[in-house]
């Protein structure tokens, strides 16, 4: 019998064809990475003549959090990938919320960093490193934050906060002014992400980013806590604002995307969802740290 066909990563095979084989798809656990603070299982999912590796996070695997007691954080990640591809960007892998071997939980394609052909770095929210002192941050996968000296970002970054470094030591901390980090911005207000750190952002080999782990998103309190804070208070772009209007409208009672919302969060969690993109529309501009909740994530990569 041939070996199953190896899917390559979105943008290259469609969507639903993706979505399928994850959710219908064999599972076979191939492995665990240790570094994450829940339970994250390396798998190959197959289904008839295709394959592809994926990353398995059953629900029973989840650390309880405190300020998360209204579900569990699988259904979470399963709503932030409906929302991002209801923008259209496309900035969360695909992802399905099914049963697997140790349970129900969340299924996402993995997506591979293209450095060597092989899987790369992994969708793993693991901690990425340590930070370099100028240039892109060698602890950060992505390439796209940097610590520098200096009080300046230079041309092509955006000023996030001053970072210690030890030994009495600062150094700015900077990110790409990449319009792919700027849609990310907009997704991680609208799903309220609480935890948007240098780790959770992966550069695809066809020039995609992509963002992964957003187990803590949705909160009906504000809980934003992001290293993309570059253009808070500058006014969104044209696109942003075009984005956000149909997602308001899909967004309503009834419609596609608010039914299969509502069978993944609360019924008050979905209208923060609305209040925050309306607010969005009616302030124009990108959120400002709010000052009653740590603005950036620990550990920031």
């Amino acid at each position: 019998m041939p070996a199953p066909e190896r899917l390559p990563a979105p943008g290259v095979s469609a969507t639903g064809e993706l979505e399928e084989l994850l959710a219908r798809g064999e599972l076979t656990v191939v492995g665990q990475i240790r570094e994450a603070s829940n339970a994250v299982l390396l798998c190959t999912v197959a289904y008839g003549d295709l394959s592809a590796d994926c990353v398995y996070k059953p629900v029973k695997g989840e650390r309880p959090l405190w300020d998360f007691p209204d579900g569990n954080l699988a259904r979470r990640e399963v709503a932030a990938y409906l929302v991002s591809e209801a923008t259209g960007w496309s900035l969360v892998p695909p992802t399905v919320l099914r049963d697997g071997p140790y349970g129900e939980g969340m299924v996402q394609l993995w997506i591979g960093s293209g450095d060597d052909g092989e899987t790369g770095d992994a969708n793993d929210g693991g901690d990425a490193g340590s930070a370099g002192s100028a240039g892109a941050d060698p602890g950060d996968p992505s390439g796209l934050l940097a610590l520098v000296e200096g009080e300046e970002a230079g041309e092509g970054w955006k000023p996030v906060a001053l970072a210690d470094i030890g030994e009495g030591r600062t150094a700015l901390l900077v990110h790409a002014d990449d319009p792919r980090l700027r849609r990310l911005a907009v997704l991680d207000a609208v799903i309220n992400n609480g935890d948007r750190k240098g780790g959770h952002l992966l550069p695809a080999p066809d020039g995609r980013l992509y963002g992964i782990d957003h187990g803590v998103t949705f909160h009906r309190e504000d809980k934003l806590r992001t290293l993309l804070w570059g253009w808070a208070g500058e006014p969104l772009t044209d696109e942003a604002r075009r984005v956000l209007t149909a997602l308001a409208a899909g967004l309503a009672d009834g419609e596609p995307l608010a039914t299969r919302l509502a069978e993944l969060i609360t019924a008050v969690e979905l209208a923060a969802v609305r209040a925050r993109v309306a607010d969005l529309l009616r302030t124009g501009v990108h959120p400002r740290p709010s000052g009653q909740w740590p603005a950036i994530p620990w550990p920031p990569v």
